[in-house]
């Protein structure tokens, strides 16, 4: 059974993946704002991640016996200078929630909850990818920046990004 602070930062973390979603959807309809629909469709893929990721907290907690406690969402920034911005802040926010899995696996360090940690593992080597990807995608941003050409093939190669949940 998780204990009243490892399962209120749990929940808390179920709002934070559901804002990354609502952030991402707001860097998506930037993309189609800008008539960039593979970018768009990168950030659609991201939020249908992080949705995920929610659910996967929120299954975690009824199966450690624990209740979820959604609250509402906090409003956002949507206001975006270019594709580079678009990406640097996508980063700075993955490297917001990747602070925020730290703290979790610290506490459940702290309290021995070796189920939690067992679960957070997952989420640890999931945010070095989403921040590699964030950092990838900004380097070939800043290359093809003054290049039209470059900056359309690009949003091809985006446009076939998919999800695939992974299997449990």
């Amino acid at each position: 059974m998780l204990s009243e602070k490892l399962l209120n930062e749990i929940n808390k973390q179920i709002k934070y993946e559901l804002e990354s979603a609502h952030y991402y959807v707001a860097m998506e309809a930037y993309f189609d704002s800008q008539d960039l629909p593979g970018f768009a469709n990168f950030f659609k893929v991201q939020a249908e991640e992080e949705r995920f990721h929610a659910q996967k907290f929120y299954d975690f907690v009824y199966e450690m016996d624990g209740d979820v406690e959604l609250t509402g969402l906090e409003l956002v920034g949507k206001e975006f200078d270019s594709c580079v911005d678009v990406f640097k802040k996508a980063l700075e926010h993955e490297k917001f929630v990747t602070s925020r899995i730290y703290e979790l696996m610290e506490i459940a360090e702290d309290e021995k909850e070796y189920a939690t940690q067992s679960m957070l593992k997952w989420f640890v080597d999931e945010q070095v990818e989403e921040e590699n990807s964030m950092k990838d995608m900004i380097v070939k941003l800043e290359r093809v920046e003054k290049s039209p050409n470059g900056l359309y093939m690009l949003d091809k190669e985006l446009a076939g990004r998919t999800f695939t949940p992974e299997a449990e």
